[in-house]
């Protein structure tokens, strides 16, 4: 699917585009394609010039692959986006852009929230975006603040976990949900920070090849800056996370504690009763005055009895049942 967008009155608009012949007869700043077919690609390389990467190429990690000017004067950028939808599982998309013609094309597998949300502040702030540089600062400006909001939500999320996990009364049940949570928001902080990390070698990309006017320069210095602070949210949160899943491990160890105590006290408790059992089950023909006794067999029963009951009442007078 293509997407254009033209430059009206210092505002964003959106051409629709049924054929190649629509795409012609427009004057673009930015080319958006979602998961384009081969015909699209042959629309934008036949008008533009332009041949857009395949997945594999998107995919590759190293700076040489995904920060270049190709020989003709294209630049060519490969950054990580961040999809945080409750519909689906948290996941980055590694988007391939091209800055060429004054134009600025970005190739993309699935539809992405950033992308969504530039779209409509460029609708509603005429005179944000004055060329297709813009457009590429913007998306990054906005990453920045999508992962800062994401890192809000998992702050809200962890809070919860923290009340669960430091009222004290943890079931192993609630700790696995807890285990749970915590692991799926460990996984989002490190994507962020991935994130973040990415999008800084990819501003720091644009900086150097000078390519930026002023007002551009300083707004990715501000990228820069953000991010910078999005780096010690993510280490606060890595420490935070760490603290609760020991402490929740460590109430299951309490509980897994309290059960082994219990048999523990039971199995001592059961030790003079079970010497009192074996000494009367011998059967020697010697000396045994026991043997003949009429109230022995009582006897034996009332001595296990009161052998069993006096360690649980000293246990418990100790408060080691507790």
């Amino acid at each position: 699917m293509i997407n254009v967008f033209v430059l009206h009155n210092g505002r964003l608009s959106q051409i629709h585009i049924e054929s190649r012949e629509d795409l012609e007869n427009t004057l673009p700043i930015w080319v958006d394609l979602t998961d384009p077919n081969e015909e699209e690609r042959e629309w934008v390389k036949g008008i533009y010039g332009v041949t857009l990467p395949g997945e594999d190429e998107v995919k590759d990690i190293e700076a040489s692959a995904r920060y270049y000017e190709a020989d003709n004067g294209d630049l060519h950028l490969r950054t990580d986006f961040l999809i945080d939808d409750d519909d689906e599982p948290a996941r980055t998309v590694t988007v391939a852009f091209i800055l060429a013609r004054e134009i600025l094309f970005s190739v993309h597998t699935v539809d992405l929230p950033v992308f969504r949300l530039v779209r409509m502040r460029a609708r509603s702030r005429p005179g944000s975006i004055a060329d297709y540089k813009d457009v590429l600062m913007d998306l990054y400006a906005t990453d920045a603040e999508y992962s800062a909001d994401t890192l809000e939500e998992i702050y809200d999320e962890l809070e919860k976990a923290s009340a669960k996990v430091l009222s004290g009364d943890v079931t192993d049940a609630m700790a696995g949900e807890v285990l749970g949570a915590i692991a799926r928001h460990e996984d989002m902080n490190g994507r962020i920070r991935r994130n973040a990390m990415d999008t800084r070698r990819a501003v720091s990309f644009m900086m150097r090849t000078k390519m930026l006017n002023a007002e551009q320069f300083e707004e990715a210095r501000q990228i820069l800056r953000d991010i910078d602070s999005l780096d010690s949210h993510t280490a606060f949160l890595f420490d935070k996370i760490n603290f609760l899943m020991d402490a929740t491990v460590g109430f299951i160890n309490i509980n897994q504690n309290k059960i082994i105590k219990i048999f523990s006290v039971a199995s001592v408790a059961l030790l003079p009763p079970t010497l009192i059992a074996s000494i009367y089950g011998m059967n020697f023909h010697g000396w045994f005055p026991e043997l003949d006794w009429t109230y022995g067999y009582p006897f034996a029963w009332g001595l296990m009895i009161v052998t069993a009951i006096t360690p649980f009442w000293y246990f418990t007078r100790r408060g080691w049942l507790k």
